[in-house]
């Protein structure tokens, strides 16, 4: 998956941007939906849907694993970064990179912590072998269930499998720290600063401040 997305990025990035912002959006406007439509049968209709809350709660942790990514893609997570500011460029450089290895570390020990035991930690597990089991056992959620007509068709069980809505947690960890990876490169190549937003995002609200008071 992550081969195919460095070949679209490299010959269609504009493409791969606008899909991440639409899938972003998506989301973010199913669940804005499907609570209003709650709301609206709740105190209107006494009536609703039992699956909405988990729905919704399963969107909402999508948009965070998947939009962590594109954060890292944008520089749009915010950092503190007054300290390393004031240090000489090459100091700069060095902790910059330091910050954008560790966001590789961080994404890939949440992936898989089984590869530290190779240096003498007792550790186990991660999203892989979280989501692994739940795809072997086949539970399914507390609320969430297939539409009727879908069982039907594909034979489905009744509940949507746990796997299906933790999908997104390997998913949006390999992504993480592909990212990480795309940004330290760019920061070893003096291609961008550091993997948070800097002081040029700061910047660019001043200017836009100003357009608008003018």
């Amino acid at each position: 998956m992550l081969g195919l997305l460095f070949v679209a990025e490299r010959f269609r990035p504009a493409w791969v941007q606008r899909a991440e912002e639409n899938f972003l959006a998506l989301l973010l406007a199913t669940m804005t939906l499907v609570s209003f439509t709650q709301v609206i049968a709740r105190y209107g209709f006494n009536t609703g849907w039992g699956g909405a809350l988990e729905f919704t709660r399963i969107l909402f942790a999508w948009m965070i694993l998947f939009g962590m990514s594109y954060g890292i893609k944008n520089s749009s997570h915010l950092g503190v970064d007054a300290l390393i500011h004031l240090f000489p460029k090459s100091v700069f450089k060095t902790a910059a990179l330091f910050g954008a290895v560790c966001g590789i570390l961080y994404g890939v020990v949440l992936l898989s912590a089984d590869w530290l035991q190779f240096f003498g930690a007792n550790t186990k597990g991660g999203a892989l072998v979280y989501w692994t089991k739940f795809y072997n056992a086949g539970i399914g959620l507390d609320d969430l269930r297939y539409p009727v007509w879908f069982q039907e068709m594909f034979g489905q069980q009744e509940r949507v499998q746990r796997w299906v809505a933790y999908l997104m947690l390997p998913l949006g960890l390999a992504l993480f720290a592909y990212r990480c990876v795309q940004a330290t490169v760019q920061i070893w190549r003096g291609e961008r600063g550091m993997i948070v937003a800097s002081h040029e995002a700061e910047d660019l609200v001043a200017e836009n401040k100003i357009v608008m008071k003018d």
